[in-house]
C-alpha cells in the first residue's frame, strides 16, 4: 500500500527492497526499472547517488536501523508507525534527523487529512472549554498476544532471508505464523495493539492538547508474558499543567488507552445514547464532548453545545491535498519539515506511546524522567525503554 501511495504522490522508484523474494517479485513486477535488494545496508551503498529519499516499512523491530541507516546516508525518510520498536531508539531517530537535516515524516497518514487540523483548531479555540480527561480505544489486537511460549521451530522457507528479517532482534528460530503479519504480538519484533494503533488514536490530543511527556504511566492487562504483548490493556498516562506555545495555562490530563476490547464507563456529557467508538477516542471537556471516530472525525456534544459553536478561521498549514506522502515529498522539495517529522513532532509523539508498554511490562507504575529517558523509581525498567541488540545492528 506505501508503494502504492508513493506511486500515487509522484514519486519515481529506483530501488526496492524486500527480505521476502516473492513480495520483493510482485513489486518489482510493476516496477521493472527499479533495482531489486534483499539488505538495506547493501542497497544503500551500491545504489547511493541514484536514491533521495526512502521509504521504510518493515515490521517495527527494523524501523530504527533502517531509518539511521538511510539518514547517515544523506537520504530523506519516511517510516511507519510506531517509528521505532522502543523509546530510546525514537529519541536517537529525532536526534539523527537534527544532526543530519533531512526532510522525516513518521507514516501515521490521518496527520494530514483536513478534519485532523479542523480538529486541532476548534479544540484550541476552546470548543469543549478546559480538557482534563481523554479516552482512547481500539479493536485491536487483531492477531495472536497473549503468548507464554514460542511455536515449534520450522524449517526456514527458501524465499525468506531469515537471519535479515531478525536484524537487531535476539535469534529466534523461524516458525509458522510470524511472518509476514502476526510478529506485532511478540515483544522481539513488533509493540503489541498499543504501538500499532497508538501513534493513529494519540495524534489528536497530543497536538491539540500540547501534551508533551507524561509525568506518569501505568498499566492494567491480563496475558503479558516476557515474549508477548497482554490479550488486553488499559494504559493511563497523567500528563502535567503546561503552558501552551502562545501562552494559554492548560490544565493537567489523564489519558487511558483501552484496547482487547475494554471501554471506558460512559463520559459525563455523552447522551446516552451515544457510544464511544472502538476505534477512535473521546475527548471530555468543561464545556462539552468530543467524539473521534478514527483518527480524526469529530462530533461535538451536547448537541446544543453544537449549534452555539463557530469554527475558527484556519490557523494550521494544510497538508497538500490531504496526503501524508505528498507533504513529506513536497516538503522535500521546498527544503521544509514535513507535518510529522521525526525532531519536532513524530519521534517525541511516538516516545509517548511506547512509554505504556515499558509500563505494561514493568508492571509497575513509571515516573518518568523524560530528559535523562529514564524511569526514576524503577531503574529495572531500563531494559524495556533501551533493548539489546544483536552484534553488528547496534544503534
Amino acid at each position: 500500500s506505501n508503494r502504492q501511495a508513493l506511486d500515487a504522490a509522484g514519486a519515481n522508484l529506483v530501488a526496492l527492497c524486500d527480505v521476502d523474494s516473492r513480495r520483493l517479485g510482485e513489486t518489482a513486477e510493476k516496477h521493472p526499472k527499479a533495482k531489486q535488494w534483499r539488505d538495506f545496508r547493501r542497497m544503500l551503498e551500491k545504489q547511493h547517488s541514484e536514491i533521495d529519499a526512502v521509504m521504510v516499512s518493515t515490521p517495527d523491530h527494523v524501523h530504527a536501523p533502517a531509518s539511521m541507516a538511510a539518514m547517515e546516508a544523506g537520504k530523506h525518510v519516511s517510516c511507519e508507525k510506531p517509528l521505532t520498536h522502543s523509546v530510546y531508539e525514537a529519541r536517537r531517530l529525532a536526534e539523527a534527523a537534527r544532526k543530519y537535516d533531512v526532510v522525516t515524516q513518521m507514516d501515521n497518514e490521518g496527520h494530514s487529512e483536513e478534519s485532523m487540523r479542523r480538529l486541532v483548531e476548534s479544540v484550541r479555540a476552546g470548543a469543549l472549554g478546559a480538557v482534563r480527561e481523554v479516552h482512547i480505544i481500539t479493536n485491536r489486537p487483531i492477531w495472536p498476544q497473549g503468548m507464554n511460549q514460542m511455536p515449534p521451530s520450522r524449517p526456514v522457507p527458501e524465499y525468506l532471508k531469515w537471519d535479515l528479517w531478525l536484524g537487531p532482534a535476539p535469534y529466534r528460530d523461524y516458525h509458522n505464523g510470524l511472518h509476514p503479519f502476526k510478529w506485532r504480538g511478540w515483544w522481539d519484533f513488533g509493540t503489541g495493539a498499543l504501538g500499532d494503533m497508538g501513534c493513529h488514536f494519540f495524534d489528536a490530543p497530543f497536538w491539540s492538547l500540547e501534551l508533551g511527556s507524561p509525568e506518569t504511566v501505568e498499566a492494567e492487562q491480563e496475558g503479558n508474558t516476557e515474549l508477548s504483548a497482554p490479550k488486553w490493556s488499559i494504559v493511563t498516562y497523567r500528563f502535567p499543567a503546561r503552558r501552551s506555545a502562545d501562552g494559554r495555562e492548560l490544565p493537567p490530563v489523564t489519558l487511558k488507552w483501552y484496547d482487547g476490547g475494554k471501554h471506558p464507563p460512559h463520559p459525563d456529557g455523552l447522551p446516552e445514547d451515544e457510544n464511544v467508538p472502538d476505534n477512535g477516542s473521546v475527548f471530555v471537556g468543561e464545556e462539552g464532548v468530543l467524539v473521534v471516530d478514527g483518527t480524526s472525525d469529530f462530533r461535538l456534544f451536547p448537541k446544543s453545545r453544537r449549534k452555539q459553536w463557530t469554527s475558527p478561521e484556519p490557523s494550521l498549514a494544510r497538508a497538500p491535498d490531504n496526503n501524508h506522502k505528498k507533504d513529506w515529498l513536497q516538503a522535500i522539495q521546498q527544503g521544509r519539515k514535513a507535518g510529522c517529522d521525526f525532531a519536532r513532532y513524530g519521534g517525541p509523539l511516538a516516545e509517548v506511546v511506547l512509554l505504556g508498554n515499558v509500563a505494561i511490562r514493568a508492571g509497575r507504575t513509571i515516573h518518568w524522567e523524560a530528559e535523562s529517558l529514564r524511569a526514576k523509581n524503577l531503574p529495572e525498567a531500563d531494559r524495556y525503554i533501551r533493548r539489546e541488540y544483536r552484534k553488528g545492528w547496534e544503534l
